[in-house]
C-alpha cells in the first residue's frame, strides 16, 4: 500500500527506515509516494494563493496579497513538477555518492531514502492553511530539520554502512541538497524575469 510507511517515519524513524531496508519495493512504488506526498505543498500553494490570499506583514488587510486563478495553478503545477524532479535529481546525487563511500546502492534504494526524508518537508505544506509568512516559514524549518534528522538516521541503515560514515555522507547529501534548491530557486528567477511570473488580483 502506497503511504506504508508515512506514519512509521514520525513515530518510530529508526525502525521504521529497518522495515523499509527489509522490503524494498519497486521503484515506482516509491516514485508514486513521492508524486502523492507532492500534491500536499502544491494544492495548498495553489488554494492559499488564489483563495485566502498572504498576508506578508503583520496581517493587515491591506496587505493582503492573492493570484489569479489561472497564475497560481500554472505556478502550482511547475511547483509539483520541480518537487519531484529535486527528490529523483536528490536521489541521483545519493546514488552517485555512495560509491565514494563503498556503498553500492541500487537507484530505487536511493530513491527510498530521497523521497522519505523529503515527506515531512513536503508535509509541512498543510501551514498554509493559515497563510501567514511567519508561521510558514517556522512550520517549513520545523520539517526541514525533522527531514535533516531522517536523513541522518536513515542513511547508516539504508547504506549499510558505520555511524560515522553515515554522518559524513549525510552531511554530503545535506550540503548537495542545498545546492540544488538555490539552483531550482535561480532558475525560478530566471523564469519570472522572461514574463512567467505570478499575476496578481
Amino acid at each position: 500500500m502506497i503511504l506504508n510507511h508515512l506514519w512509521g517515519i514520525y513515530t518510530s524513524p529508526k525502525e521504521e527506515w529497518k522495515n523499509i531496508d527489509k522490503k524494498h519495493e519497486s521503484y515506482f512504488y516509491a516514485l508514486s509516494h513521492i508524486m502523492i506526498i507532492a500534491l500536499i505543498p502544491t494544492g495548498m500553494a495553489y488554494y492559499g494563493s488564489a483563495y485566502l490570499g498572504w498576508d506578508i506583514g503583520a496581517g493587515v488587510t491591506a496587505d493582503t496579497i492573492r493570484l489569479t486563478h489561472d497564475s497560481a495553478l500554472a505556478m502550482s503545477i511547475a511547483m509539483y513538477f520541480g518537487l519531484i524532479f529535486g527528490v529523483i535529481a536528490l536521489a541521483v546525487l545519493i546514488h552517485e555518492l555512495a560509491k565514494s563511500f563503498d556503498a553500492t546502492p541500487t537507484y530505487t534504494q536511493s530513491l527510498e531514502i530521497a523521497a522519505y526524508t523529503a515527506t515531512p518537508l513536503f508535509m509541512a505544506g498543510f501551514g498554509a492553511f493559515y497563510p501567514q509568512l511567519w508561521f510558514l516559514m517556522t512550520v517549513v524549518l520545523v520539517g526541514l530539520s525533522y527531514s535533516v534528522y531522517l536523513l541522518y538516521t536513515g542513511v547508516p541503515i539504508m547504506l549499510h554502512i558505520p555511524e560515522e560514515k553515515g554522518f559524513i555522507f549525510s552531511s554530503s547529501v545535506v550540503t548537495c541538497g542545498l545546492v540544488l534548491m538555490v539552483i531550482l530557486m535561480a532558475s525560478s528567477v530566471i523564469l519570472w524575469s522572461i514574463g512567467l511570473g505570478p499575476a496578481y488580483q
